[in-house]
């Protein structure tokens, strides 16, 4: 039995958890938002193991790590196999653990200290793993899935393409059926294929017969399998980039992975989960870069004061606090929902994948959010340092080089917030979510005063504007709806503005709800300084939605309703965050939060 089995907790189960996308349209019920504060004593066991793995295995090693030492890699993975750590998400009669995914938040999140050993995990139990998971064979499952939870096999995910990355089904790769129908030939490449140097298996799509995109397990000593030299990359060094080169690559007709002609289905539903996974990471990075920017600051003396003294200095704290708050809650916000799904699951491939699909907004919505967050937070650290976060010796320039990927892979945050309100509307025209309803209601709302909410709890006027920005997203929305029709897809920069909309009431509400339901006066500061930059974001998205899509008096009359709606009373923001920062000083940083 692995030590990740024996401390395995139970499953996280908000009550009655709402479909996805649901946070638009209603309010969220305390009870549906999970947060780190209801984390049971075996999770945080969890939690704190993984990072003294990191402290007693990696940091020994970091050197080896970040030199692309494939054999270093390799014997950290088997060590955290050997542990269970692997196997988060993999079914017991695999191999695995089968836990639930706020743990699998809580590994993830762990070991994002490891540097560029953290990117080498996630690609192995998340795109790498999960296929097999989500979509394999029992055959498949049984001949691999052991194998990928103890770290004897190491995993790749080969999607994109020279001419084919956030456009998954635009790759060219092609696949062919043998004659005798017992294997296929692939041909074509793959580019920035995350594990290749010492991936012993490859999840590789392409389109049998130039047209059906499927998905494959191509072992490494495929004949025609190719794997090319290393990339060069700003950041993340220590892990291997390469591409790979198919030429006539013989792959059994048995190792197909899923359906033919249905690669897509399985490329989306991973990717889902990569997002949520990616932003546990993200999440992981933030709270010791603020820890590491408050030791600095209290012994980096100017002018005969500390640095940590001025209050600049505790504004940037602050700030990068804030932003970690908000990505926080979102991210165990929405692992809480996808547990609710799964309650009762018991490992069931076909629930997993409905339920990651399910909340596909979500997870799109906590990568952007935390992606952002993250290169935000590490460039305060920077600057904050000032020459000394810009030399290597620094510490703050790897992470700075490190955080900008994020951005980038398992969909860029351009295409992931264009995923937000296309995923929104479908759902609408397929009846899976009424969004007409409610934003017909907003629009009235803006003719009509709203009732306060005073139910004598703190934050209640931080939760009155949340729903006033609920009204402002629907009305926007229903505006962009209602001039474009279909063409909505092509207004871009609506669907973007949008997007961020979505993602500042998402973020809003669910520090609110969390700050409310732990009784804390330093979340209580930290939700009022979310919903402050969250409110400012929807008043500006807002006008310019309006702007593009109206004209004359009905824009005028647009405008003025939605100030009413979003008005506030003003409040001392730079005492606000000056108290924040004093908290935070005196709880020895981020981690006591």
């Amino acid at each position: 039995m692995t030590d990740m089995q024996t401390m395995a907790p139970r499953a996280s189960e908000p009550a009655a958890p709402p479909a996805g996308g649901a946070f638009v349209v209603r309010a969220a019920e305390p009870g549906e938002v999970f947060t780190p504060e209801r984390l049971d004593e075996t999770q945080l066991a969890i939690r704190d193991a993984v990072r003294e793995f990191v402290a007693r295995s990696v940091e020994p090693r970091r050197g080896d790590v970040e030199a692309r030492d494939y054999a270093t890699h390799r014997a950290l993975l088997r060590e955290l196999g050997e542990q269970g750590y692997l196997g988060v998400d993999v079914p017991e009669q695999y191999g695995g653990a089968g836990l639930d995914k706020v743990t699998s938040l809580l590994v993830s999140e762990g070991l994002a200290e490891a540097g560029s050993l953290a990117v080498t995990y996630g690609a192995h139990v998340g795109i790498g793993t999960l296929p097999l998971v989500f979509f394999g064979t029992e055959a498949q499952r049984r001949r691999w899935l052991p194998g990928l939870a103890d770290g004897s096999i190491v995993a790749a995910y080969a999607l994109t393409e020279p001419g084919a990355g956030s456009d998954a089904q635009g790759i060219r790769a092609r696949a062919d059926l043998s004659s005798d129908g017992t294997h296929y030939l692939l041909n074509g490449s793959k580019q920035f294929i995350t594990n290749a140097g010492f991936a012993d298996l490859f999840t590789v799509y392409a389109k049998v017969g130039g047209e059906q995109m499927t998905a494959f397990l191509v072992p490494r000593d495929t004949p025609g399998l190719t794997v090319e030299a290393e990339e060069h990359k700003l950041g993340v060094r220590g892990s291997s980039t390469c591409a790979l080169t198919l030429a006539d690559a013989r792959v059994p007709a048995e190792n197909v992975l899923g359906e033919v002609g249905r690669g897509h289905i399985v490329a989306f539903n991973v990717l889902n989960v990569g997002r949520f996974k990616l932003a546990a990471g993200c999440l992981g990075g933030m709270r010791p870069a603020i820890d590491r920017a408050i030791a600095y600051a209290a012994d980096r003396r100017l002018f005969g004061r500390r640095l940590l003294d001025f209050p600049l200095t505790a504004e940037r704290i602050a700030r990068m606090a804030e932003r970690t708050y908000a990505v926080e809650s979102v991210t165990y916000r929405s692992a809480g929902l996808i547990d609710g799904r799964l309650a009762g699951a018991h490992g069931d491939a076909e629930q997993a994948r409905a339920a990651l699909e399910e909340y596909a907004i979500e997870c799109s919505i906590a990568k952007v959010l935390a992606s952002d967050g993250l290169n935000e937070v590490v460039d305060d650290l920077l600057q904050l340092m000032g020459g000394y976060g810009y030399v290597e010796d620094g510490g703050a320039a790897a992470m700075y080089r490190d955080a900008r990927i994020h951005q980038i892979w398992e969909g860029t945050n351009e295409v992931n917030r264009l995923l937000v309100p296309g995923m929104l509307l479908r759902r609408a025209m397929r009846g899976r979510l009424d969004l007409l309803g409610p934003a017909k209601r907003a629009g009235d709302a803006l003719l009509s005063p709203e009732a306060p909410i005073e139910d004598g709890t703190p934050l209640d006027e931080e939760l009155r504007q949340v729903r006033a920005m609920r009204t402002a997203l629907l009305v926007a929305a229903g505006i962009a709806v209602q001039r474009y029709g279909d063409r909505l897809e092509d207004e871009q920069e609506v669907l973007y503005r949008l997007a961020d909309l979505a993602i500042a009431l998402f973020a809003a509400e669910s520090a609110v709800l969390r700050a409310r339901a732990s009784g804390d006066g330093l979340q209580a500061n930290l939700a009022r300084l979310v919903v402050l930059s969250s409110i400012a974001a929807v008043e500006r998205g807002t006008a310019e939605v309006a702007g593009r899509v109206q004209e004359g008096d009905e824009r005028r009359m647009t405008l003025a309703g939605l100030r009413r709606v979003l008005r506030r009373d003003p409040i001392d923001g730079v005492a606000l965050r000056r108290a924040v920062a004093a908290a935070l000083i005196e709880r020895g940083g981020y981690r006591g939060v």
